[in-house]
């Protein structure tokens, strides 16, 4: 790391460090904070259908703090009023004390007076939902009346609309879910009315969540800030000067598509907190979600890591070049290959697997025996391998 009298350099190695500090991947885990720890020091944890050895927010305290157990991580997000679900890069779970942050986003639904789905009777359908939960306390869809009118997923019954678009605009939230179904409760029962009476200008909301997602990326363009909560680059730009964020320059980001059209220096921006100890300490050896929020931005991914990342859950099957859902290796602070999982019984299947470079062979074991491991596998299977030559002393790491 170098200074100058104007802006501070980082080099690339030193940016990536900070990054993956700030995202609890490198240094030793805070494992009395646990998984709450950890989302409070994230900000955001997003949700996703898909479950290959896990469900994505099961993936993430995962990779951060090992084989947690899975029922633990969560009673940890949905008991005792720690957090809440709502949009944030995207459907996300978030630490309760967020929720005055999002008020910004609520007043914009409510600007609006519509989700995507119309309602034929909107004003009566929510005074139900509202009443009924006031009466019987936090209920799932199917208690609302149910969610679909008997069509595809997204023909939505009158009440599941009424609810969402409730949810949207903070009248209700979703505090807790059960079996992937989402419990809907008043806000009022739900959140502690000190942030609940807490009101919030925008510009206040944005000023904390442009800090709060500089806090969780280390070192980040505008672009990065304003994806990690999905804001737009205006609104970063202007609560960047009170965030309390600190301008400084990344070798080898200066020509990056991330860069603000028309900003001559254009200079990413770090938490002083990061900058002030040298971010060192042991390294995690994991397998990612695609949907980890160290590599949720493919751009930034590539930009800080080298590593081209590519979700292909949705691609066609014969078009797919990694696999299904694709899982990086992160080992020694560097992304180091791909992983293709499955399970069948007891045996996790590694359907596809490609490396880097061959000396990330102890790493890949490391993390398939220790992800087998927590998901209950006691045998690991890898099918296509990138590199045939890597088989066997694969094999003999496995089994050892």
């Amino acid at each position: 790391m170098t200074t100058s009298p104007q802006l501070l350099e980082l080099t690339a190695d030193h940016a990536r460090r900070i990054a993956l500090r700030a995202q609890g991947l490198l240094g030793a885990p805070d494992r009395r904070a646990g998984v709450r720890g950890m989302l409070r020091r994230l900000g955001s944890v997003q949700l996703d259908t898909i479950s290959v050895l896990a469900r994505s927010h099961e993936l993430i305290p995962y990779a951060r703090l090992g084989a947690v157990g899975r029922q633990a991580v969560e009673a940890a997000y949905w008991s005792g009023g720690h957090s809440f679900e709502y949009w944030s890069h995207a459907a996300c779970v978030l630490p309760v004390e967020e929720w005055p942050l999002f008020a910004f986003r609520r007043r914009r639904f409510v600007e609006r007076g519509y989700r995507w789905h119309q309602m034929e009777n909107a004003e009566r359908s929510c005074a139900e939902i509202v009443a009924k939960l006031r009466a019987e306390g936090p209920l799932l869809t199917s208690d609302l009346g149910g969610a679909k009118k008997g069509g595809e997923w997204w023909d939505w019954s009158e009440s599941k609309i009424a609810v969402e678009w409730l949810l949207d605009t903070g009248v209700v939230v979703c505090a807790e879910r059960r079996g992937w179904r989402r419990v809907y409760s008043l806000a009022e029962q739900a959140v502690p009315a000190e942030l609940l009476n807490t009101e919030l200008d925008d510009a206040a909301c944005l000023r904390q969540l442009v800090a709060q997602s500089g806090a969780a990326l280390g070192v980040a363009t505008e672009k990065d800030l304003a994806d990690y909560h999905r804001l737009k680059i205006d609104q970063v730009v202007a609560a960047l000067p009170e965030s309390g964020l600190v301008p400084v320059q990344v070798a080898g980001w200066g020509n990056s598509s991330n860069r603000r059209s028309g900003s001559p220096s254009a200079p990413a921006w770090a938490d002083p907190a990061a900058l002030a100890a040298e971010a060192r300490g042991r390294h995690r050896t994991t397998l990612l979600s695609p949907f980890d929020s160290l590599i949720w931005d493919r751009t930034r991914t590539e930009r800080v890591f080298g590593f081209t990342h590519r979700l292909e859950a949705y691609t066609p099957k014969h078009k797919r070049v990694h696999g299904y859902f694709t899982m990086p290796l992160l080992a020694g602070g560097k992304l180091v290959g791909r992983v293709d999982p499955a399970r069948e019984g007891r045996t996790l299947v590694a359907r596809q697997v490609s490396l880097t470079t061959p000396r990330a062979t102890g790493a890949l074991a490391e993390a398939l025996r220790e992800a087998a491991t927590w998901v209950g596998c006691d045998a690991v299977r890898v099918e296509q391998l990138h590199d045939e030559s890597l088989r066997a002393p694969l094999e003999k790491l496995l089994n050892a």
